[in-house]
């Protein structure tokens, strides 16, 4: 790259960090303190060189003060306030230069490095003002303007570290709300397609053995997996959107259905208590899902489904008659159904225990305070 393209280059990129916007060319305004001497005295050649060079040492460092770090910056504070004591014998206003290097100590990260900074500013002007024996009409300006334009730079500097730290904990917390709502999403669509598909692969057996030997009923099953399959299409739509809600009643006609269709035995004890709408919601899942692996994984021939509540709290119960658990009660392992089932259980305070002994039971009690409260 040849040298002019890079000046382009440069030239091109912002010469401040976006979130000042326009503001820092605005401050440099302030240097027409520099220039009201020459209003009613006229600068000679000389002078006029001199102050077109320190405008030319002062832009860069004040533009990279922006952008440098550490030492850096250390290192333009220096030098510009350095500017202002070289100017304080001929000119007044060499002390802009020198509030312009105080508010510069708010580029440092650390809030007690900038009010070194600050400090280390204001008592090398007092101390070279001192010794320089310079005029008050400069090194009390420089100092008492440095002060309050200084704290409202670093305490602007901070609130806008904060906020920035702030909109992008925002985005974590979409993106975290986001990567939870698909495994909603992933949880809900597995229990409602692996129920359902179950229900629709077990009646279309059925369905197969009957064509040659009972033709009404093999129409009627027939009938239910088409219901069975618009009625999943309808409710993976409502799970994508996140109401899905078809509530305990609809689950256990649902489930008293499917199991006698797969010849297991179902009977239930449903207590009369009012139960909230997330309790209920996660009983109606765990009973599908529990459903679902007896009818792919068990041979079982009955199915006890229970619901026992209090003013405080709910359990329920699922066992199964079936081989998949053993007489050693071990454990088995745990698919997504069971992953989905215990994650919801545990987002309201919940334990979900599963025994495998003689079947399989699914146990879990549900605080009703934490769910009215959710």
């Amino acid at each position: 790259m040849s040298v002019i393209s890079k000046i382009q280059a440069l030239w091109s990129k912002p010469w401040v960090p976006p979130q000042y916007g326009k503001a820092p060319f605005f401050w440099m305004l302030s240097f027409g303190i520099f220039a009201w001497p020459y209003f009613y005295v006229r600068p000679s050649t000389t002078e006029l060189l001199l102050i077109v060079l320190s405008i030319l040492v002062f832009l860069p460092l004040y533009i990279y003060s922006f952008w440098g770090k550490g030492w850096r910056v250390a290192v333009c504070i220096a030098l510009v306030t350095a500017l202002g004591i070289a100017w304080a014998p001929y000119n007044f206003g060499g002390s802009s230069f020198v509030i312009f290097a105080a508010t510069m100590s708010s580029r440092f990260q650390e809030k007690r490095h900038a009010y070194l900074s600050l400090t280390c500013v204001l008592a090398g002007t007092a101390i070279l003002s001192y010794f320089l024996k310079l005029q008050t009409y400069f090194w009390i300006p420089a100092v008492i303007f440095s002060i309050p334009s200084a704290l409202g730079a670093i305490i602007g500097e901070r609130l806008q570290r904060a906020n920035s730290k702030l909109f992008r904990k925002q985005e974590e917390i979409e993106h975290l709300a986001s990567l939870a709502e698909r495994e909603r999403i992933a949880r809900d669509l597995h229990d409602l397609l692996g129920h359902t598909l179950s229900v629709i692969t077990l009646k279309a057996e059925l369905a197969r053995k009957l064509f040659d030997r009972d033709a009404e009923a093999c129409k009627k099953e027939i009938a239910d997996i088409e219901r069975t399959a618009r009625q999943a299409l309808s409710e993976v739509r409502e799970a994508v959107l996140g109401y899905r809600d078809t509530g305990l009643a609809h689950e256990l006609r649902g489930a008293q259905n499917a199991l006698e269709s797969a010849g297991v035995q179902f009977s239930s004890q449903i207590d009369e208590t009012v139960l909230p709408a997330a309790v209920e919601n996660i009983i109606a899942l765990a009973l599908r899902e529990a459903v679902t692996n007896i009818i792919r994984h068990s041979d079982a021939k009955h199915c006890y489904f229970s619901v026992v509540g209090n003013a405080n709290s709910v359990h329920v119960k699922i066992a199964d008659d079936g081989s998949i658990g053993s007489e050693k009660g071990e454990d088995i392992k745990k698919g997504n159904g069971l992953i989905g089932m215990s994650e919801r259980v545990r987002a309201l305070n919940g334990d979900l225990q599963v025994e495998c002994k003689k079947g399989l039971t699914i146990g879990f009690t549900l605080p009703l305070h934490h769910a009215n409260a959710a």
